[in-house]
């Protein structure tokens, strides 16, 4: 049995609803270094927030409409009413191996330990104390982000090229573990499908008598960068 189609991993998104310290509601600003991101909106009332070289953006995303986005893009899930998100994310596995990097004070960029010490929640923590956590961790980031989104809108791009360079500089000690991943995931689907093609192709249909049906998978809960999460466990089984 392959993963998810495409190699991707599927998640409900419930967006944060409390505010940060610019008085909006919404998850942590950040991006992710080998990852495009979709979001599928489903309920209520959101907005993304994206920096990119191409300046800062808001996109609204109602019920039924959807933006992606590709590695280095900044972005911040908005919580305008209620909003509720399904989440694509390619490369299954990457994400939780931690591709992607808040936008925290230049401070925790300059040593991953620091970093990553931030950015981690308690382990074993009740409801509450998750939450809280996770709030702190998104006031933090945006505490980081504010400058960033700044500058970019007065025409300054280097505090995002900075970021870009420093989020690389975290996630580089952990990227020799990420390339089996793709190659078992993403790289091992689309492999798969043009050894079907030349099947077909040669008039061999026998891998249509391998068909299965996956088993019924339950969400698991948790906090994510954006809001409580309800994360499938999509990689092979």
């Amino acid at each position: 049995m392959t993963t998810f189609p495409g190699g991707t991993s599927l998640s409900f998104l419930d967006v944060y609803s409390d505010p940060a310290p610019d008085g909006i509601c919404g998850g942590s600003p950040h991006l992710h270094t080998a990852s495009t991101e979709c979001y599928v909106s489903v309920g209520g009332r959101g907005q993304i927030h994206t920096l990119t070289s191409d300046g800062y953006r808001e996109t609204d995303l109602d019920e039924g409409r959807i933006a992606w986005f590709t590695p280095g893009t900044i972005h911040r899930a908005v919580n305008v009413d209620r909003a509720r998100f399904i989440v694509l994310m390619s490369n299954a596995g990457l994400p939780e191996a931690g591709d992607a990097v808040m936008t925290f004070p230049a401070a925790y960029l300059t040593d991953s330990g620091r970093y990553r010490e931030a950015a981690a929640l308690p382990s074993g923590g009740s409801d509450e104390q998750l939450a809280a956590a996770a709030s702190r961790r998104r006031d933090l980031a945006v505490e980081g982000y504010l400058p960033i989104r700044d500058a970019l809108i007065a025409g300054d791009d280097r505090p995002l090229g900075e970021f870009r360079e420093a989020a690389a500089r975290i996630v580089a000690d952990r990227v020799g573990s990420w390339t089996p991943i793709v190659e078992r995931g993403p790289l091992a689907q689309a492999q798969n499908t043009l050894d079907v093609l030349s099947r077909i192709a040669s008039g061999d249909a026998s891998h249509l008598a391998e068909a299965a049906v996956s088993p019924v998978l339950a969400p698991s809960p948790g906090f994510g960068m954006c809001g409580r999460l309800r994360a499938f466990d999509v990689a092979a089984f």
